[in-house]
């Protein structure tokens, strides 16, 4: 698709922001506002209407950062429901936009009370799997605020699959195409002196009316192009980037992506943020070999037996982009603000051995995925039992 080359800029929302609001509050204010635009009664006869419903965001827009010899260009469109089509530096895509699963997105995965399978019960952001590469989602975007650097949404998002359809051998739990779940996203470009870092905040809001006694929420993953072809995971000990097997699956470490030569790279960093029954975060990595696509992402999973608690669910990441060794370095400096190295996760030495990385050393051999399609209409390695999904590309 071709680069817009200005920034678009969305009308004010229904409710302004209020930083002095907790995260669930401000989350509910604006999920409020925006539903009841969505669903505005026609005023009464003489009277003038606030036209909420006009007001609803195509999805379209971009933002952009000087960062380092170039800008970071973050694209949404209109055809992914506020979903991330395009992150750009320094003359590099680094999304492989195809249908609506191969985005920089969010994602959670229910259980229903039943054995957790793979995107039978999977709130998607940027649609459904049937919305393939057509040019609409089965999701809604109800609120989109852009500034020039910056991004917020308000998704209600649509199941990765439709009623009737399968993952693999399982049918899908949902009964309908639109979920009532709701995804609130904010980020922005630059994060102190570090103007190639980006914080990233997601809250999922689970309904009620559901029962689930485990979920997991893939609060990010990116789809890259196969260029990406080294896999890396940070050594928090050596403040260094250690190889990293293609896997597939999750570790505790942060994991970076990066081209062979290291000029181009994306990593993935989240805080230590412990709550009651969640585990995480844990970042995984794939190769799709067959689709030419690789993929990263960042898990937090809450289990409680006695039924998850309908409210909203958030979390911190922090997306890291430029060459390997800012990357790196943007990567030392996060885990100094914010981990402490908790024994047993973050505070221990990566399992997998390797001799540090730099820039200018070559990326390590890639190794064939081991799985094959999980689904003639989703091609693709099937993502783990409990994974949030559209882990198929």
């Amino acid at each position: 698709m071709t680069q817009a080359n200005q920034f678009v800029r969305k009308e004010r929302p229904v409710i302004s922001r209020c930083r002095f609001l907790t995260p669930a509050a401000w989350f509910c204010s604006l999920a409020t506002a925006a539903l009841l635009a969505a669903a505005e009664p026609a005023p009464p006869e003489g009277f003038p209407s606030r036209n909420l419903k006009t007001a609803l965001p195509d999805g379209a827009a971009q933002i952009r950062s000087a960062a380092g010899p170039s800008q970071i260009v973050i694209t949404t469109t209109s055809r992914l429901a506020g979903a991330i089509h395009s992150l750009r530096w320094n003359g590099r895509e680094f999304i492989d936009s195809f249908d609506h699963g191969r985005q920089l997105q969010s994602a959670s995965n229910l259980d229903c009370g039943t054995p957790m399978t793979a995107e039978t019960f999977n709130p998607t952001e940027a649609g459904s799997r049937r919305d393939h590469v057509g040019p609409v989602s089965s999701s809604r975007l109800l609120h989109m605020r852009v500034e020039s650097d910056a991004l917020q949404t308000l998704t209600q998002m649509a199941f990765w699959l439709a009623p009737g359809e399968k993952s693999g051998p399982n049918p899908a739990k949902n009964t309908t195409v639109l979920s009532d779940h709701l995804l609130l996203k904010r980020l922005r470009i630059g994060y102190k002196q570090m103007p190639q870092v980006i914080p990233y905040e997601v809250v999922f809001s689970l309904p009620i009316g559901e029962h689930h006694t485990s979920a997991v929420f893939e609060a990010l993953t990116g789809y890259m192009p196969p260029e990406f072809s080294r896999f890396l995971q940070f050594d928090p000990r050596e403040n260094q980037l250690l190889p990293l097997s293609d896997g597939p699956g999750e570790i505790p470490h942060p994991v970076v992506l990066s081209l062979p030569e290291g000029t181009h790279a994306m990593g993935i960093y989240a805080p230590p943020q412990p709550a009651p029954g969640t585990k995480g975060p844990t970042y995984g990595r794939w190769r799709f070999q067959a689709e030419k696509v690789v993929k990263w992402n960042c898990v937090f999973r809450v289990n409680r037996p006695a039924g998850i608690l309908p409210r909203e669910y958030a979390f911190r990441m922090f997306v890291l982009v430029g060459d390997l060794d800012t990357v790196r370095q943007n990567m030392v400096a996060l885990h100094a603000e914010f981990d402490a190295g908790p024994a047993g996760q973050r505070g221990e030495k990566p399992a997998a051995i390797g001799l540090p990385v730099s820039a200018a050393s070559p990326g390590q051999p890639a190794s064939p995925a081991s799985s094959g399609p999980a689904a003639v209409a989703s091609p693709g390695p099937p993502a783990p039992a409990d994974s949030a999904a559209g882990a198929t590309p």
